[in-house]
């Protein structure tokens, strides 16, 4: 393993923000110092943004001992020209921000990148034939065969979880189940520990209802489904705490006492995340045998074409990627029996 990795970049829909961002953050030469980026598109097509990336040169190829640690490479994953229609909404959009994302995944699996960062999707025109799917997350879970996924978003000063994801608020409180609890809780505190090396993080669980259900005035998920579990993980040495009322939560600034906070649906997490985060938030997917990170912005289509995309997302979610990939490369040489710690010793020189 070398100590510089191969970052893995699909390009998001080929209409949105993505490539913009993609070649601003590239665009400082600084950033070949930590990695080797490789985005899978075509040279043509990224050669239209060539402008964002000042003085860093493109190298395109489909053979990865070839790869140029000086350029930003492009794996060459379709010959075809494709139209750029910034800010439109279509189907070669989502076409072609999906072969990139199925190639470069393919390619993350077969370890011929260390990690993958994604740049954003649109749902209306991705759900095609050949993925079924609402976004990266259930896809890169059925990719790789993982029991079950964790959206965590973050940067330097904050950790949110989500208990649910994409699904509707009518159907949220039948989605909150002691089991589903448990299993993203789990895998929370594995990924703390693993991968942001906390040895025994500290986790705030927020409430469901409004004032976390006001002692069941507000509704019951607290007091008959959230509470129990988390006193039993507490008895089991577990450093979980809550449920706490979202409002107040964020507004006194609590959860700065805490590695990370569960909360229970979307914008319940969301919201408060990207209002703190002020444009350096990661999406990163734990639960996966891989490092995943994007941007926690969308695909942007009201500025798209007008070269006034902010890169900073997207540039956190290539340094987070680096120090999640070297954070759990190190775990795991730590943990491993002699005989297997000596072999990673042994790749890594």
């Amino acid at each position: 393993m070398s100590n510089k990795p191969r970052i893995g970049i699909s390009i998001g829909d080929t209409n949105g923000i993505g490539p913009e961002v993609i070649a601003k953050c590239f665009s400082d030469q600084r950033m070949l110092q930590r990695c080797t980026p490789v985005v899978f598109a075509s040279g043509r097509f990224m050669e239209l943004f060539q402008s964002f990336l000042a003085e860093t040169p493109i190298h395109v190829t489909r053979d990865f001992s070839q790869l140029n640690e000086d350029a930003l490479n492009v794996f060459a994953c379709w010959d075809e020209e494709v139209p750029l229609q910034p800010g439109i909404l279509n189907e070669l959009g989502g076409k072609y921000a999906i072969r990139s994302l199925m190639v470069a995944t393919q390619c993350l699996k077969d370890a011929e990148v260390d990690v993958l960062v994604t740049a954003p999707i649109h749902k209306a025109n991705t759900h095609l034939p050949d993925f079924p799917f609402t976004g990266h997350t259930p896809f890169l879970k059925e990719k790789f065969g993982a029991k079950d996924v964790l959206m965590l978003l973050c940067n330097n000063r904050l950790r949110v979880a989500l208990a649910t994801e994409h699904v509707p608020v009518q159907e949220v409180s039948s989605r909150i189940t002691a089991e589903l609890l448990q299993s993203k809780l789990s895998l929370l505190r594995d990924t703390l520990v693993k991968d942001f090396s906390i040895e025994r993080p500290r986790i705030a669980v927020l409430g469901l209802n409004p004032h976390s259900g006001d002692e069941g005035q507000i509704g019951r998920e607290e007091i008959e489904v959230i509470r129990p579990l988390l006193e039993q993980l507490r008895d089991q040495g577990q450093l979980i705490f809550g449920t706490y009322s979202a409002d107040a939560f964020f507004a006194r600034g609590h959860y700065q006492h805490f590695d990370a906070v569960l909360a229970m649906y979307h914008d319940q997490g969301l919201i408060p995340f990207k209002t703190l985060a002020d444009g350096d938030g990661v999406n990163f997917t734990a639960g996966l045998p891989v490092i995943r990170c994007s941007p926690d912005h969308g695909t942007a289509f009201d500025i798209a074409g007008q070269g006034i995309a902010d890169p900073s997302s997207f540039r956190e979610a290539v340094f987070m990627a680096i120090d999640l990939w070297r954070n759990r490369r190190d775990y795991l040489e730590a943990t491993a029996n002699p005989l297997q710690r000596g072999k990673l010793q042994k790749e890594r020189h």
